[in-house]
């Protein structure tokens, strides 16, 4: 019980700490839709599944001490995060107060980006390793440490999905549609500057 204590106030921490999947969540909720905002979300909860998998396989413990494979999937992350952000960047200005966002996406991107941003994020991946090497101990039987990974994506789908059910609010839409090229490339900021801050950071190291 103390081990399912530790799970779930860990990972309802992670889940609300500000990051890269927040940040695209409330975007794509506000400016194209709460179907796309949700759908992000269940990306975000598959990519949290690649993370666990490669833990409960034992990759974890290759990442945590192989610098490279580390470092390069730093790297890859953080190009990721610029280049979501540079295309958030470039919005222009829509035609009529109700136009669709020229960036408007299909449920299939939605769900691909959701699932790349949390997939390839060091963070992600530092706190699920260290969650499943620190927190459960090795006589935890394994379907309940597959109990425990289905638990952590469930509930950053939850938490996300509420993201964007507020963020798609009618009245918060109504407020900032008319500029809503400025909130998206405010979001583009965000999202460029954590992958320019995940870049450096690997480079200091």
């Amino acid at each position: 019980m103390n081990e399912w204590i530790a799970v779930v106030t860990i990972t309802l921490l992670a889940c609300i700490s500000p990051g890269p999947d927040f940040a695209l969540v409330s975007r794509n909720s506000l400016l194209l839709s709460r179907r796309t905002g949700v759908l992000t979300a269940a990306g975000i909860g598959l990519g949290i599944f690649v993370h666990v998998c490669y833990t409960l396989l034992g990759l974890g413990l290759v990442l945590q001490h192989s610098l490279w494979l580390f470092s390069a999937l730093k790297m890859v992350g953080a190009a990721y995060l610029i280049y979501l952000g540079i295309k958030m960047l470039g919005a222009m200005p829509a035609v009529g107060q109700f136009a669709i966002p020229a960036t408007a996406s299909s449920d299939l991107a939605a769900l691909r980006a959701g699932f790349l941003t949390n997939a390839l994020n060091p963070k992600t991946s530092i706190f699920i390793v260290s969650l499943f090497i620190g927190v459960v101990g090795p006589e935890t039987t394994l379907p309940m440490q597959i109990a425990y990974g289905v638990f952590i994506s469930a509930a950053h789908i939850s938490w996300f999905s509420l993201v964007a059910m507020f963020f798609s609010n009618g009245r918060i839409r109504e407020e900032l549609i008319a500029v809503r090229h400025w909130v998206d490339r405010a979001f583009g900021g965000l999202l460029v500057s954590f992958g320019v801050m995940l870049a450096i950071a690997q480079r200091s190291h």
